[in-house]
Formats: C-alpha cells, structure tokens, sequence
C-alpha cells in the first residue's frame, strides 16, 4: 500500500510538560488508521500538529515521500489534510451551503455566486448520503446530520487525509452506523481517515491498523487482524506504576453522602446511586465524554438534578444552586480553577474568604479580621508558597494556585468533598502534597470524590473506584481488584462490575 503520509520523530513539550516524543506513524492510502490512548497521551497534540494547528519542536512530516512544513491549518488543507473537531465547527445560522464554502466562497462579477454554491454543494452531500438542500439551515439539523455536513465541508478542500476525532460522541446509535457507512465509503474511494475515538467497538468495526500512544510515545501497533479490544486495552495501559501516594486505607465511618437515582441533565437517560462514607477516599474513573464533571456539577448544585434524592448526614437535602450545596457541607474544587475555582487578579486572602464571604459578615460589612485569621490558617495547613497573603494569586504555580482553591473550601468545613481532576498542570512535587491533604482530610473524617483521568493517580489514593461510561455508573472496584485493564475494561463499556 502507498504510504501516503509519514510522520517521523515527533516531538512537542509545552512549559513543564512534554507532550510528544518520538512519535512516529504512518497512513497508507485508502486506510483507516486509529490512534488510541489514555486522556493525555498526546493524541490531541499529534492530530494539532498534523493540521497546522500547532508546530513541532522536532520530527519530519512526509507526504507521498516529500518532506513538508505544516505551519498553518491553510497550509495543513493545502496539502489535503482536514481534521474534524469533536466539537463542530459550524456556523448554524447559516445554510449548509454557506458553511460548506465559507472563506472560499466562488464568485462572479465579484458577488457570491449562488447558485455554484447551490451546485457544488450538492455533489459533496451526495457523497457523504444527505439528501438536504443547501439552502437548509445548519441550525435546523440535529447533531448527527451536522457531524456529517463537517464531513461534507472538509471534503470540498479536496481532503486527503481526514482527522476525526470523536466524531460519535454526541450522535445516536442510527446516526453512528450513517457515519460508518460514510466512512467506508470515503476509505473505498481513496481517502484516508484518522480516526480517533475511545470507544473501541468503533475501532474494531472500522480500523485497518491501530497506533497506540502512551505518555506521549508510542506504544505498540496492531494490524487487522489483530486488532481486538484486549489487546488495545494492554497497549493502553501497559505502564508501571511506581510513584508514591500518601494513601494509607482505613475503615470508613459512617454514610454522610448518598446519592439514590439521581438523574444528570447531561445524560437523562440513566440514574446513578452511590454512597460515600466518612474518611473515605473514592476515585471517579471514565473516559472523555463518560459524564463525569457533569456528575460532580450536578452534586453540587450547578446543573441541577432532574430527578433523585441526595442525602447528607441521614438528611435528605433539594440541591437546586451552590449555596444549598454549600449549605448542606458539601464542596466542589473544580477542574478548571483559573476559571472557575479563583479570581486571579485577586490577593491570596481574598480568595480564601470567597466561599466565608456570607458567613462571616458582621451587621452587613466585611469581617476582615476574619479574612485574616482564615487566610493565615489555610496558608499554613496548605503549605502554601506565597510572599503575602497579599499576594496575587496570578502569580503563584499552579500547584499553589491549586491549594488556595482548596483552602477555600476547607475553611468551610465541608463533610463532602468532591475533587475535579485535582492535579491536573501542576508538578509532581505539588501532586505529591495535594495527596498528603486528600490523606489529612480523609483522616479527619472528610468524605472525599475525586474524577481524575490520571489512572495511577485514581490506583494510588483510592479506597475503591466508580466507573463511568457514557452517562451511567458502568461498575465499581474495591482497592484489592483496582488495575489499570479492570478500569478501562468498565471506562470502555466491556461488562458491569458490582463490588
């Protein structure tokens, strides 16, 4: 088969992290080849850095034997390579036409020219099986049809090599077999497809050869006939771990969350039930999409539950906003803290007493005394790096940044606290001493949820594990069966595990 695209020696690092090394691939053409990896294994970064999205630092890209420069997504098309985002890149009060050739639009006399677009559009809906006009508007399609117009328009640049990168997530199962059959399709016509996508049913049915990454290199490939969900899970999660956490089990105490039915406005469609005890620490493991920030949001009152009953302490607790969430001790550190967890352009201390702000007021002013006393106590517990108090948490490390989130929170007192990949960007020293906290708190009683898509993070610091696939609680592991091929075989839909 001819190798139509070459990829030698990739390399990307980003401030204190790399992204890439070594990374080599290949795609013949007419072949669908599936690029397969835990979240932060680099797959993202690679499938930039082939669309112009973003530069390498090292490595070689060939196309059809040429060496070539990708330092654009202009130059990426021009060269007929074409990625799909998971989320679509669309303009929906527009046609189809219109989106079709936006920025490219033919003309005559120096209009647009209508009814060229009218004509060509055609041909590409044609090929890619919807039978629409190009004047409907792209608003009015459901999401499924719109994943297929994204097809349509990346055909209309004379594509080559297409990237789609979870192009199922949001489709039904209908329209999921629509796309397959377009993707055979295109692959008997010459085109070839990267395909990237965790659910491996998928890549069983559609993958010619899979490329499996893993901390950014690669770790294995599988041909046809290889290709089988054991082996991609072991080339998946095929790695040692040898780190340290602070994570020492105990009994746990007494139930101060349950959760009976609960219903996600993210995925209606199934109910969840769980229970977490007092000084206890339960990982929340899944893969992207699987529904669990949705989950931790829905807890703490940001998207309220459409149905379900929360219970606290052995009292039934209407969670419809933040403050009854808060009212009922329960706290959330979010995934995001710059956006959502800290305002960065304020000092440490006014950080810490956001959360306090209600509490501790005195006759409707600002208790600073109070302020003090909490800021001063947080940054000792946390071990926080600051100068001051004072200090503007913009520019303290990430790691730091981290525990004022925390510190926040903590000077609530929470009896439920619910951790949102609570590691994510920071080093492994400040890693290390966010699992000390996790371990004090839990030593004080705290009931602890954590997501995490760092599996040896969830193996390490966890009592036992909820498993989420897509939407609903697929299983759950106590520490003795925690590994990483138990946990993926759940995240990836194979079986239903009860503890």
């Amino acid at each position: 088969m001819l190798q139509l695209l070459e990829v030698s020696g990739i390399g990307k690092s980003f401030p204190g992290v790399r992204a890439l090394h070594e990374v080599s691939f290949a795609v013949g053409e007419g072949e669908v080849v599936a690029v397969l990896g835990e979240n932060g294994a680099g797959k993202s970064t690679l499938m930039k850095i082939l669309a112009g999205v973003q530069r390498p630092d090292t490595g070689t890209i060939r196309m059809e034997g040429n060496e070539i420069a990708i330092r654009s997504v202009e130059e990426g098309l021009s060269h007929g390579i074409a990625l799909i985002h998971q989320e679509l890149n669309l303009a929906t009060n527009l046609s189809i036409g219109a989106n079709l050739f936006l920025g490219r639009e033919p003309t005559r006399f120096g209009l647009i020219d209508e009814n060229e677009i009218a004509s060509r559009s055609r041909q590409f809906l044609d090929r890619v099986g919807l039978e629409l006009s190009p004047s409907t508007l792209v608003g009015d399609l459901p999401i499924g049809r719109q994943q297929l117009v994204e097809i349509a328009k990346a055909l209309t640049t004379d594509a080559r090599i297409l990237i789609m990168d979870e192009p199922t997530s949001s489709l039904s199962l209908q329209e999921t077999e629509r796309l397959f059959e377009v993707v055979k399709d295109l692959r008997s016509s010459g085109v070839s497809i990267i395909y990237i996508s965790h659910r491996l049913s998928e890549v069983i049915e559609l993958a010619d050869r899979v490329v499996v990454l893993r901390d950014g290199e690669n770790a294995g490939n599988l041909e046809r006939g290889g290709i089988t969900h054991d082996a991609m899970v072991s080339l998946m999660v095929g790695r040692d771990l040898s780190q340290f956490y602070a994570h020492t089990p105990e009994p746990p105490g007494d139930v101060v969350l349950s959760v009976s039915g609960l219903r996600t406005p993210a995925h209606p469609g199934h109910e969840i039930s769980f229970e977490l005890s007092a000084g206890e620490i339960v990982g929340l493991a899944g893969l992207v999409g699987a529904g669990r920030t949705e989950l931790l949001t829905t807890l703490f009152g940001i998207t309220p539950a459409l149905q379900g009953r929360i219970t606290v302490a052995s009292v039934e607790k209407r969670i419809t906003d933040p403050r009854a969430a808060i009212a009922a001790g329960i706290a959330l550190v979010p995934e995001d803290r710059k956006q959502q967890g800290l305002i960065i352009d304020m000092a440490v201390s006014d950080n810490m007493s956001l959360a306090s702000l209600g509490r501790d007021q005195h006759s409707g002013f600002l208790n600073f005394a109070a302020e003090r006393r909490i800021s001063d106590e947080m940054i000792r517990k946390m071990r926080i790096k600051t100068p001051s108090p004072r200090q503007v948490v913009r520019f303290l490390s990430g790691g730091n940044q981290q525990k004022v989130v925390l510190g926040k929170w903590l000077a609530m007192k929470p009896s439920v606290l619910l951790l949102d990949e609570p590691t994510r960007g920071i080093d492994i020293g400040a890693k290390q001493e966010i699992y000390a906290l996790m371990e004090e708190l839990s030593g004080e009683g705290v009931a602890i949820l954590f997501a995490s898509s760092e599996m040896e993070e969830v193996i390490g610091m966890s009592d036992r594990v909820l498993v989420m696939h897509e939407g609903r609680l697929a299983g759950e592991l106590p520490r003795a069966e925690l590994g990483e091929e138990s946990i993926m075989r759940l995240a990836t839909g194979r079986g239903v595990h009860a503890a």
